[in-house]
């Protein structure tokens, strides 16, 4: 009996060392038994961030590897608002919650950890401007920074005009969003006439 065991650990060790996340669903998936990977958790192996979810102890914890768990459980969320600007790092703020869109009758996750702030978006706003990151080995969609920014303008009564001015200004001088961009996607959401004072006044000041 003790072979099977051994091998089960062994693959379940390699395929997280992997996949760097992986769900319970999955790793049953490739012949790993729950109950090998409840004893790996019980022995400091495996660390369980939220309920069906695996990773190792000892993993590299980057600042993104919250997004990582959070888009393993909501796959057809994407990463917005504050949590885009930091990943994008054109922020100063440092959210305590990760902020994800989900559609606007999409059904609310029910995520413990990492703590969410979700925010529901029209189909156009959801599909706009989403680009795919890899973050430990997990495909993350996250808004681009002109199309984060021009949301934060959109929800400035929730975040904040202040977090949103910031952003435009680190993003016009760190170049991660073009101003043509700002101005595309602005028009498309339909409030160009928001955020077009403060970009004219950014690119004024900043030259």
């Amino acid at each position: 009996m003790g072979e099977p065991v051994a091998t089960q650990r062994d693959l379940a060790v390699s395929l997280i060392e992997q996949h760097g996340i992986m769900r319970l669903s999955d790793l049953k998936d490739r012949g790993v038994n729950p109950a090998t990977l409840a004893r790996l958790v019980e022995e400091g192996v495996l660390h369980r961030p939220s309920r069906g979810l695996y990773e190792l102890v000892d993993a590299d914890i980057e600042a993104a590897h919250s997004l990582a768990e959070v888009a393993k459980r909501v796959p057809k969320g994407v990463i917005c608002l504050i949590s885009a600007l930091q990943f994008h790092e054109i922020t100063l703020q440092l959210p305590r919650s990760i902020w994800i869109a989900i559609g606007s009758k999409d059904r609310k996750p029910a995520i413990h950890y990492p703590p969410i702030r979700v925010v529901r978006f029209g189909e156009k706003a959801l599909t706009l401007g989403v680009e795919t990151h890899v973050i430990d080995s997990v495909p993350v969609r996250i808004f681009d920074p002109a199309k984060s920014i021009v949301d934060c303008f959109r929800f400035r009564s929730t975040i904040g005009l202040d977090v949103a001015l910031e952003a435009l200004r680190m993003g016009w001088r760190s170049r991660k969003a073009k101003p043509d961009d700002i101005v595309r996607c602005a028009q498309q959401l339909r409030i160009w006439s928001v955020v077009r004072p403060y970009l004219e006044s950014v690119v004024a000041d900043e030259g």
